[in-house]
């Protein structure tokens, strides 16, 4: 089985990847050829855990390689993946799929045979349709199917969640499509992973829905967080409550700052778009983006009432800029967010990511950078935690308290107990959740 995959961005590059170790002879295109040079010397163009070891063993053992050409990839491949970026687009909301209808231009010059052209992109209902008539329209005769196989990775956790899906979702109603698709996901039936074949519009859709729920259920509970800051209720304990009951689950139940990265945010968007374009408005979906948008700008104003309700003229340490830990993706990241709002009210910010600071300091090029965890601390009036990093959920208190010029700890993340905060002697803000009676203003 011979498999092209054009783009090698966070999906295509982990997906072509997760193939190769099943054996599967796949060739990754990208038309950087800066790029795929890096990738030929096991330089990773993002971070995901593993990755670069499972890059460089299937180099190693001839089933992983990369180029520029697509044509050549494109004539040997039994399944051409499209799996290039769809961002949103600027002005209306839509996602942008010119890259994604320039593949399949591209796709249906070099096929040679039959094949099997796969949208593995994030793309809105009918996408696959229009993919097909690209297709054919540029060639006549060609034997091919159009098939939706939206992916499903988490980042930091993309390599298990490829190998050890919950579910595999295919859109195709063509037989030998299915026996193509069969044949790639053939490894992942020793496991039992359930295959659900659907039409190509509902596969599109599965995808889109699924992502939208997730962002509902963190609006969800961070709405309810601020319920709870107001009754005196715990957030973590009515999380824990409501996500023991096997319909509802527990997972994304955890109040924050707000959802970011490279799906949430502008699969929502897209969305909601195409249901209002289409007459059918998805109004809960409208108001989790609106709800999102507006917790993160208020992330930065719980930081300065912190501070005395002012930080002109004070330093605020922050670690962790990254939208979530195990990526340096920055993507909608709430810091971007904060940080700007708390430099416009007159603080100087230093910060600290262990993976996201070199894409970060081009987005916040005015924020001090700092080389690690206490170096960001020193001399600061306080102390926020974004991104909830392993490294950052064991400080040493005492370390830290030292180091600020006043023991402000404002929690974005829930990592530690306020009991324990406020007996080490912290002014701790957190999200949700009640404080102990001795830390004054938060009775």
């Amino acid at each position: 089985m011979h498999v092209a995959m054009i783009g090698t961005g966070y999906v295509g590059l982990v997906s072509g990847t997760c193939f190769s170790e099943f054996g599967v002879d796949v060739v990754c295109v990208d038309k950087d050829r800066a790029k795929i040079e890096k990738l030929e010397q096991g330089v990773m163009p993002i971070y995901e855990p593993g990755l670069d070891d499972l890059v460089a063993k299937n180099v190693r053992e001839g089933r992983l390689s990369f180029t520029a050409d697509l044509s050549r990839a494109v004539k040997k491949a039994d399944a051409v993946f499209i799996a290039v970026g769809t961002p949103t687009r600027r002005g209306d909301g839509h996602a942008d799929l010119s890259y994604v209808y320039t593949a399949a231009k591209e796709i249906a010059a070099a096929m040679d045979g039959y094949t099997v052209v796969v949208t593995k992109s994030t793309v809105p209902v009918g996408t696959g349709d229009e993919v097909e008539r690209i297709i054919r329209e540029a060639r006549p005769d060609a034997q091919f199917d159009v098939v939706s196989n939206p992916e499903f990775l988490r980042e930091g956790s993309a390599i298990s969640d490829f190998t050890h899906p919950d579910r595999v979702v295919i859109g195709t109603h063509s037989p030998r499509a299915q026996e193509v698709m069969r044949a790639l996901y053939r490894p992942l039936h020793l496991i039992e992973t359930p295959i659900l074949f659907t039409s190509r519009t509902t596969s599109e859709l599965i995808k889109y829905a699924a992502n939208t729920f997730l962002a509902t259920k963190i609006s969800f509970i961070n709405e309810v967080a601020d319920l709870c800051e107001k009754v005196g209720a715990d957030v973590q304990d009515v999380a824990k409550g409501i996500g023991l009951d096997g319909r509802i689950g527990k997972k994304f139940l955890h109040a924050g700052p707000g959802y970011g990265g490279s799906c949430f945010p502008k699969d929502t968007l897209a969305l909601a778009h195409t249901a209002r374009d289409i007459g059918v408005p998805l109004r809960i979906v409208e108001t989790v983006i609106d709800i999102n948008t507006k917790r993160k700008k208020a992330m930065a104003e719980r930081v300065i009432a912190a501070c005395g309700g002012s930080v002109a003229g004070k330093t605020i340490a922050v670690l962790g800029v990254a939208f979530k830990p195990n990526t340096d993706d920055m993507r909608d990241s709430p810091s971007l967010d904060i940080l700007p709002q708390l430099q416009a009210n007159g603080a100087t910010v230093r910060a600290y990511d262990p993976e996201a600071m070199r894409e970060a300091k081009a987005l916040l090029p005015d924020v001090v950078w700092c080389d690690g965890t206490y170096e960001t601390m020193e001399g600061a009036d306080a102390l926020v935690i974004i991104t909830e990093w392993n490294q950052f959920r064991g400080l040493d208190f005492e370390r830290v308290k030292a180091l600020l010029r006043a023991p402000v700890l404002v929690d974005l993340r829930n990592i530690y107990n306020p009991d324990e905060m406020v007996r080490a002697g912290f002014d701790y803000h957190c999200i949700g959740r009640p404080l102990p009676l001795l830390h004054g203003e938060g009775k």
